[in-house]
């Protein structure tokens, strides 16, 4: 079984930067794949970034050029290292695992592990 434990969230200002830390333990964690998602109230969870098993990074277009996906299999974490927060970024930030194709990346139901969450808030 899978557990996931993020870590980082807190409120900070526009223009800061952030790094989220996404503890992973159970077995064959080299060979899944690692995302962050962010959630509004209201909203439906929003894919952010994924780094696959395969080595490969994407990210959705609105963080590209500010946020980036890394991970440590010796460590057994994902982070998220966000830069030039902006107030929109604000959400629940999440942690998922699993094994989902390329094209169903984006998708939360594509993910079969998920963290507790960890909230965001950059003021204006």
């Amino acid at each position: 079984q899978v557990q996931l434990e993020e870590s980082g969230g807190r409120q900070v200002q526009t223009g800061d930067s952030l790094r989220l830390v996404c503890s992973v333990s159970g077995r064959s964690f080299r060979s899944t794949s690692l995302a962050w998602f962010r959630q509004t109230p209201g909203a439906d969870r929003e894919f952010v970034a994924a780094f696959r098993a395969t080595g490969t990074t994407h990210y959705t277009d609105s963080v590209k050029g500010r946020f980036t996906i890394a991970r440590s299999n010796a460590e057994r974490t994902v982070e998220l290292q966000m830069n030039s927060l902006q107030p929109e970024d604000t959400a629940v930030y999440y942690c998922a695992a699993g094994q989902p194709i390329l094209s169903a990346l984006r998708d939360p139901q594509s993910w079969g592990h998920w963290g507790q969450g960890t909230q965001v808030i950059v003021s204006p």
